[in-house]
């Protein structure tokens, strides 16, 4: 739908095709070329002394030159394409940017479409998938002590019951007083059936665990959680090992303090060479504010870190709880900033191939501008279903901290 040929590319490629004194790439080239100038110069004057029983040999090497020369040309050509394709998949044109916000924005606040039975308890953290027909959502609680997971259930998106919990605290564990989960490998096709994929025959959580009481307390770790039931509310299997901790020895510069919500989806095209890819958000010592890191995997239990530095951060404040759609050929980041900027918001970033983004410099998706959300309007789930986007947030105003809901269209005068 969209083209990834940027405003500029072709001023680029003419500049490196032809080359500045800054393009040492192309000075081998150059020289060569040079080089197979003079021997044609030195092969003009050569026939002219030569006798004709040795024209034929001395045409044959004037032609095996040029050749070499065309093949030159060629490769130069190609290289500069190769360069023109690189750059373009690493960096959405602002044209593009705009059109991906034309489709994602959603300025009707519906209000609050959940809060939980216990209304003061804080919930947080919506990711909702379909199954059978039937719309669900996980959230997390927070009751003082740390944060639980539970699951709730949907007709129509708007109208939510809490169906009970889903992860437990425990007892003598390295994740017994944090356990907030999120579902993974979530279908993440821009207005596609939101179902959510199996693995080995199990469904897949990874979640935020931690031992210390408290509102996000201690050293924070990711864990992975199974189960072979997605929409029962019984308890998933925890007895995993952590898949990333701050304590690791291959731990990077911006996550060596902790760790914070993770979201893992499946790569079919394996861009990073892997099927299986995590977006997490993390603070390190020296980096004391939330960036956005990668990582991967080939079994959903053995997880390495990607690349050297995070792949969304300001430098300040929190960039926070990815989520991933598949929109045509791009992909779209939601996640929240807070703190670099006044408040908490939703964000968006774009990318072509899930690993180098395009940070959206626009306004924000959502901000607070209600009494129920006057406070933070903040951690997304979007989806497109029948035409209409619907984008959950985490509220905090009045009605404390609960789920809100944003739409592309004006549902309360539908």
């Amino acid at each position: 739908m969209f083209s990834k040929v940027k405003t500029g590319d072709l001023e680029v490629l003419e500049k490196n095709r032809y080359g500045g004194a800054e393009n040492n790439n192309f000075l081998p080239y150059l020289q060569l070329l040079n080089w197979l100038k003079s021997e044609c110069v030195l092969m003009r004057s050569f026939l002219k002394l030569s006798r004709i029983s040795k024209l034929k040999n001395n045409i044959i090497r004037m032609k095996s030159l040029f050749l070499s020369v065309a093949v030159i040309v060629t490769t130069i050509s190609l290289t500069c394409c190769n360069q023109k394709e690189v750059s373009s998949n690493n960096e959405v044109s602002q044209e593009v940017m705009e059109q991906i916000f034309e489709e994602v924005k959603t300025p009707f606040k519906q209000g609050v479409v959940f809060q939980h039975p216990d209304t003061s308890k804080m919930i947080d953290s919506p990711t909702i998938f379909r199954k059978e027909e039937v719309w669900y959502m996980t959230y997390i609680v927070f009751d003082g002590q740390g944060y639980e997971t539970w699951l709730a259930e949907s007709q129509d998106l708007l109208q939510w019951e809490s169906k009970g919990k889903i992860l437990s605290f425990t007892e003598n564990t390295w994740d017994a007083n944090q356990k907030a989960g999120y579902v993974s490998l979530v279908n993440t096709e821009w207005g596609g059936d939101y179902s959510v994929e199996k693995y080995q025959s199990q469904y897949w959580m990874s979640y935020l665990g931690g031992n210390s009481v408290g509102y996000e307390s201690g050293i924070l770790k990711i864990g992975m959680a199974n189960s072979n039931t997605l929409t029962d509310s019984k308890e998933w299997n925890t007895n995993n090992t952590p898949l990333l901790s701050p304590e690791d020895e291959d731990v990077r510069w911006f996550e060596n303090k902790t760790i914070y919500k993770s979201l893992v989806i499946r790569d079919n095209e394996k861009h990073t060479g892997h099927p299986f890819v995590m977006y997490y958000n993390a603070k390190g010592d020296t980096a004391n504010y939330e960036s956005i890191g990668m990582a991967v995997s080939d079994d959903m239990l053995s997880w390495q870190r990607f690349g050297d530095n995070p792949v969304i951060t300001r430098g300040n404040g929190i960039c926070g709880d990815a989520q991933i759609a598949k929109f045509n050929d791009i992909y779209i980041m939601f996640y929240f900033g807070a703190f670099w900027k006044p408040g908490a918001f939703e964000r968006f970033a774009c990318s072509y191939d899930l690993i180098n983004w395009t940070d959206w410099e626009g306004e924000d998706l959502i901000a607070p501008s209600e009494p129920y959300d006057e406070k933070y309007a903040h951690k997304p789930w979007v989806i497109k279903w029948n035409g209409v986007v619907y984008h959950f947030y985490n509220a905090v105003g009045t009605e404390g901290r609960v789920l809100a809901l944003a739409t592309s269209k004006d549902l309360k005068n539908d």
